[in-house]
């Protein structure tokens, strides 16, 4: 039994954070369309062309986070490269800053449940910078004291990325292809995921997951996913 039938069928309120990007898109589209949530706060960058009967959109710099309303889960969908933001330093300051402390506000507003977006290989332990810094946002997530945090490792994604106003990478175009040709032969694990199939992971498991649960690319398929 999850949350939302032991409280007999109340309403959900969300905060989602990163709402423009590949996950963060498919996330805001599929909570406005479920019928269990009552009410979405996106916290943005930008604002975004569209509205909604459900949606409360609050610009932030997520230095400086407005009051929150009593929510009942948080979606953290943050996310940037070292290319796109420069340095080590300000890919830090969105994936690990900007989404702990939006967690913690979802925290102290009531948040009970948390989906995070992450990386394949995240790991503290790691040699690689980023997947060292995405291992940390897991585990100090775990230490907020949320009742279920869903933690999805993508690997490679798939989306309109063009429609977004982001660049597709050469490498990025030749991995997709190779993997097109050679998908039988790959552990599903190391398959492309559409950002749209993470999304409805989360989507999923986020209401009726207990405690730290980790999806990885192969569980988030279509074809695998329950």
């Amino acid at each position: 039994m999850n949350d939302l039938e032991r409280n007999g069928g109340a309403q959900r309120k969300v905060l989602l954070a990163g709402a423009t990007g590949l996950v963060g898109k498919s996330l805001l589209q599929g909570l406005l369309a479920d019928d269990s949530v009552s009410s979405v706060h996106a916290l943005l960058r930008r604002q975004v062309d569209i509205s909604h009967r459900k949606l409360t959109t609050h610009l932030t710099d997520f230095s400086s986070l407005p009051a929150l309303p009593p929510l009942d889960e948080v979606y953290l969908a943050l996310g940037t490269t070292i290319k796109v933001a420069g340095s080590q330093a300000a890919f830090r300051a969105v994936d690990f800053d900007a989404n702990l402390a939006v967690a913690k506000a979802a925290r102290d507003a009531g948040a009970t449940r948390a989906g995070l977006v992450s990386a394949m290989g995240a790991d503290v332990r790691s040699s690689l910078f980023y997947s060292r810094v995405k291992g940390e946002l897991e585990d100090a997530l775990a230490g907020l004291g949320f009742s279920a945090l869903v933690i999805a490792r993508p690997s490679m994604l798939v989306g309109d990325c063009e429609a977004l106003g982001q660049p597709v990478r050469s490498g990025e175009r030749i991995a997709l292809h190779a993997g097109r040709l050679l998908r039988p032969f790959i552990p599903a694990n190391y398959l492309p995921v559409n950002a749209s199939d993470v999304a409805a992971a989360l989507l999923a498991r986020v209401p009726a997951a207990r405690g730290r649960e980790v999806l990885l690319s192969g569980a988030m398929q279509p074809a695998r996913r329950h």
